[in-house]
């Protein structure tokens, strides 16, 4: 499988997706900049595509969005630009781009810049910083799988004390003796892991100048096979000697740095807390107040966070990772109530009222916590923070997000459902099950509703409402629709004996509504299934409804004269408009569960349930009660005149056959 790669496209986000695909890069795509930043980081990928032709301003957004953590989880950011707006290219710079392209382009270029990009995040990454210079002018290595030596640059040969006239190789063994007992098996464990895995890692060891001095070895493959490593000199105090010139805090450099040693530690005794923390709105306060009062703000910020720790620097590191994004690194001993105790002190602490330059300002931070797992490089522990700040962001009550120990983050795992859904609809992977309605008064089963599910293989069975919400994300809402719409009709087409009397509700979305054409083709496609249209009732929500008031007036017109009932869903949840009930040719309203199950609790609640349902009456509307739980909401739902009622009072969505038996024994009781 290739690298991934994330693309946030307005315009050709399927165009770009499949040359990507077709490259070798497996492509994480969005058409929509909603949670820009959460997706980018939980896609994992060190190279992500901005294309904003056609959608300038949407494309700025963006990047202004992920240009923060695109520089801190050091990654490419190539910007595809229009060329009437090339002259926004200097605005992209300063929100962080790093390559692009200005159409029009061959799709050979745009790979070959992809490339380009790729190769930037590899050298300016963690492991493989060394790639920015030669490898005689620094202090590295080269060892070749299988070979009883190692050749070293002239500059690691004079830090070993082994020569002044450029590199030698030495034996494996006169090597390993110049490392403590600790360096040694750190280094047999790093090379072990890069052999296996082929990805870059990294080890550590005393220097043999210091007992306080550490040298970090950046370990990789290199395309011929050998085994590359660059050594870094780690100055004490848990600092690779990189500064932050604006703050004076270590930078990220030196943040990877210490968190690679503390990774490669096996005798650490624990995990490793990352916490990032993130000050809001900061670009607005350098457009309020001037570059030279956000700089004090940031200066300011990185005071109170030092005067929050400790201070103790073999424990704690203090890094401002990029912009307005700053880390607060804890070796082990540390946990995760560590770290969320800690963020709520950070958050509390910048919340105090700053003044810079005559003004007082007064700021709001969030903050991403989460802890080392087995395995963990400094980038992946990282990327997980990283995770758990965007959705911090994200969130509109706690400024604080934990990413528990093995724990997903929400927006990987919508981005995982992304991806698996599509293969899902591939292979007819969405189940169709039925709800039964039920005649209030007789208790005869006269209908049932059709609701998707999906047995995912990870996440287990997902409902209707997780699987439109992921399909409105990425774009496959009109796909899924359709699949479950032809689905359910084909299937009760084929309904045994016993279910041939009962009707059929299927639900439509608002992206039907506003598709050109879908009244006929959804009518072609009962007829094509053989199912009596005088059956079938489609539901549409409320919101589906507002959205297009006109066309979804004449769009449910044109399936009623189709021969179709038409039911409002979740009646309660939306606007409620008596205006439009009116406007639109309707045969049924749907009560929302929460409005059915308000019935049993005080007398208001009973009035405003009443009142919705004489309302659909005085409309010549039948009543349909979702969610109804107890005989108690039953009897007060038939005492006002509701006339059908669905849920597990009877039944919860079940198959064809349990559909079939159940309507077998004569119905389910009713109330008169």
């Amino acid at each position: 499988m290739g690298a991934p790669l994330f693309i946030l496209s307005f315009r050709h986000r399927d165009e770009l997706n499949r040359l990507a695909e077709d490259a070798g890069w497996q492509p994480i795509a969005a058409r929509r900049a909603d949670n820009a930043e959460a997706r980018f980081v939980a896609s994992g990928a060190a190279v992500a595509v901005v294309d904003a032709r056609g959608a300038l301003g949407e494309g700025v957004e963006a990047m202004r969005a992920i240009g923060d953590a695109a520089e801190a989880n050091a990654a490419a950011l190539l910007v595809l630009l229009s060329r009437g707006d090339a002259e926004a290219l200097e605005q992209m710079y300063q929100f962080g781009a790093t390559h692009f392209l200005v159409s029009p382009f061959t799709d050979a270029a745009l790979i070959q810049a992809l490339q380009f990009a790729r190769r930037h995040a590899e050298r300016v990454g963690p492991s493989s910083e060394a790639a920015r210079r030669n490898d005689s002018e620094t202090a590295s290595w080269r060892w070749r799988p299988g070979s009883r030596s190692v050749e070293l640059s002239a500059a690691l040969a004079r830090k070993a004390g082994l020569g002044e006239d450029g590199g030698r190789r030495i034996s494996l063994m006169e090597l390993f003796r110049k490392l403590d007992p600790e360096g040694r098996r750190a280094a047999r464990s790093a090379v072990s892991r890069v052999l296996t895995t082929g990805e870059a890692t990294a080890f550590a060891h005393r220097d043999s100048d210091g007992a306080d001095t550490r040298i970090a070895h950046h370990v990789r493959v290199l395309p011929e096979g050998e085994i590359a490593g660059r050594a870094e000199t780690i100055a004490p105090g848990g600092s690779s000697g990189s500064r932050d010139a604006l703050t004076g805090l270590a930078d990220s450099r030196s943040a990877r740095a210490w968190l690679a040693r503390r990774l490669d530690d096996e005798d650490s005794g624990g995990p490793v807390v990352a916490l990032l923390l993130s000050v809001s709105r900061y670009d607005a306060i350098n457009a309020a107040f001037g570059r030279d009062t956000g700089d004090a703000v940031l200066q300011a910020v990185g005071r109170r966070i030092q005067r929050v720790l400790d201070h103790d620097g073999r424990r704690r590191v203090v890094a401002r990772m990029a912009g307005a994004e700053f880390a607060v690194l804890l070796s082990a001993p540390a946990s995760l109530g560590d770290g969320r105790f800690l963020a709520g002190e950070l958050v509390e602490a910048i919340g105090r009222p700053f003044v810079s330059g005559g003004h007082v300002i007064t700021l709001a931070s969030r903050a991403g916590v989460a802890v080392s797992q087995s395995g963990d490089d400094a980038a992946a522990l990282l990327r997980r923070a990283s995770a758990a700040l965007a959705e911090a962001k994200g969130a509109d009550s706690a400024p604080v997000r934990v990413l528990e120990e093995g724990a997903e983050s929400a927006t990987a795992r919508e981005d995982r459902l992304e991806v698996d859904l599509r293969r899902a609809l591939d292979r007819d992977e969405i189940e169709i099950l039925f709800q039964p309605q039920v005649a209030v008064t007789s208790g005869e089963i006269v209908g049932a509703e059709a609701l998707a599910r999906w047995n995912h293989p990870l996440y287990g069975e997902l409902g209707a409402g997780t699987l439109l919400r992921v399909a409105e994300r990425s774009d496959y809402l009109a796909q899924l629709s359709d699949h479950v719409q032809r689905k359910a009709i084909r299937m009760a087409a084929a309904w045994p004996v016993a279910l041939t009397n009962l009707r059929l509700a299927v639900n439509i979305t608002a992206a039907d509504i506003l598709r050109p054409g879908f009244a006929a083709q959804f009518l072609a496609s009962v007829a094509e299934s053989g199912f009596d249209p005088r059956r079938l009732t489609v539901e549409v929500t409320e919101s589906g409804l507002i959205e297009d008031l006109p066309g979804a007036a004449e769009l449910l017109a044109e399936l009623r004269r189709g021969g179709l009932r038409v039911a409002i869903d979740d009646f309660g949840t939306g606007y409620s408009n008596l205006a439009y009930l009116k406007a639109l040719p309707l045969d049924y309203l749907k009560i929302d569960k929460r409005l059915s199950q308000d019935i049993a609790g005080s007398m208001r609640d009973r009035i405003v349930v009443r009142s919705v349902i004489d309302m659909a009456r005085s409309l010549g509307l039948d009543v349909v009660a979702e969610g109804v739980e107890t005989e108690t909401q039953l009897s007060l739902l038939a005492e006002e005149g509701c006339t059908l009622y669905q849920g597990f009072l009877c039944a919860p969505p079940i198959g064809v056959g349990e559909l079939a038996r159940l309507t077998g024994h004569g119905g389910v009781g009713g109330t008169t």
